[in-house]
């Protein structure tokens, strides 16, 4: 069996290495040129570098629609938000608390909520997200945009959520920006195609529901930036500065990924998403959310029960497709 699997397993790590190192090209080049151009920082942090950062998950989601691989688009949604909360919060702490004492930070849980209890209501009510659905959650992510920016300018600096640029400023337009936006541009959709159609090779290789894939293998490997940030805030002990990337990342996922993803054609949810992976988001975006409505720290022990949760959820997957 594994030699058979092996040529789409190596193809899709091919594709998220494309997808990942692309995403952060285009990034980096769009900010250059748009601090170049002398846009402001706070709409380039808000839009560009939102938008881009959440890059290869957008792109494999839309490919995946397009040609028709419902569960590949759906289960990176649903498996990304799972692995923002359980393992990319769950593995730092277990080397420094990650704390939620950040200010602005409860009124992005409540939104992170919101966002995922209209999901579930377009997951258990029309049981796909279709183009007035995905036109709906699109028009979410840019009233979330415009009130952080309303915000902002008003002289309410405190939102955590997405303060990037000068990290991916390079200096303003030059052959190195250009460079880095054609390699984007090029990358993203090369490393999406690689990633949707192995994928569903793979999964109809196993004999497996095509959401395992986008659960697991995709979801994880797009949620490598998130965790990389934190794992690197934990060490240096700044965690308040990574969780508000972690809740934005979720709020992105859901309200401009399952956008487009609605906007691009017709995602259908698999019968199994609706009795165990939907549930399980819908717990993490909870229990993150009471963390950071009660100010409690994710210490060392609740490291150790997210990151258990994670791995449990993996089991309960691995035991519905047959490999136990």
């Amino acid at each position: 069996m594994i030699p058979e699997i092996a040529p789409q397993i190596a193809y899709i790590i091919l594709g998220l290495a494309l997808l990942l190192i692309a995403g952060d090209f285009l990034v980096r080049g769009a900010v250059s040129l748009a601090t170049a151009l002398n846009i402001p920082a706070l709409l380039v942090s808000l839009t560009i570098v939102a938008f881009g950062t959440s890059a290869p998950e957008l792109v494999v989601t839309v490919q995946a629609v397009i040609t028709g691989n419902d569960g590949i688009a759906l289960g990176n949604i649903i498996g990304s938000n799972i692995a923002n909360i359980f393992l990319v919060l769950g593995i730092p702490a277990l080397i420094y608390p990650v704390t939620t004492h950040v200010p602005g930070l409860r009124r992005h849980a409540v939104i992170m909520l919101l966002a995922t209890a209209a999901f579930l209501a377009a997951a258990y009510g029309a049981g796909a997200i279709n183009t007035p659905i995905g036109a709906g959650l699109f028009a979410g992510i840019i009233a979330y945009v415009i009130y952080m920016l309303i915000r902002a300018s008003s002289g309410n600096s405190d939102d955590p959520i997405l303060d990037e640029v000068e990290e991916y400023a390079n200096g303003g337009v030059n052959l190195k920006t250009i460079g880095f936006l054609v390699a984007g541009l090029i990358g993203l959709p090369l490393g999406a195609q690689l990633l949707v159609v192995n994928g569903a090779s793979l999964a109809y290789g196993l004999g497996v529901r095509e959401e395992l894939v986008g659960l697991t293998i995709v979801a994880f490997g797009t949620s490598l930036p998130e965790l990389a940030t934190v794992f690197a805030a934990a060490l240096h002990k700044k965690s308040d500065v990574a969780i508000g990337g972690v809740v934005g990342s979720n709020i992105f996922n859901i309200l401009a990924v399952g956008g487009a993803a609605g906007l691009a054609g017709t995602a259908y949810f698999d019968r199994d998403s609706l009795f165990l992976d939907l549930p399980v988001m819908a717990v993490a975006a909870i229990v993150l959310a009471i963390f950071v409505i009660k100010r409690k720290d994710i210490t060392r022990s609740w490291g150790i029960i997210f990151t258990l949760a994670y791995v449990v959820f993996m089991l309960m997957l691995a035991n519905n497709a047959g490999a136990f």
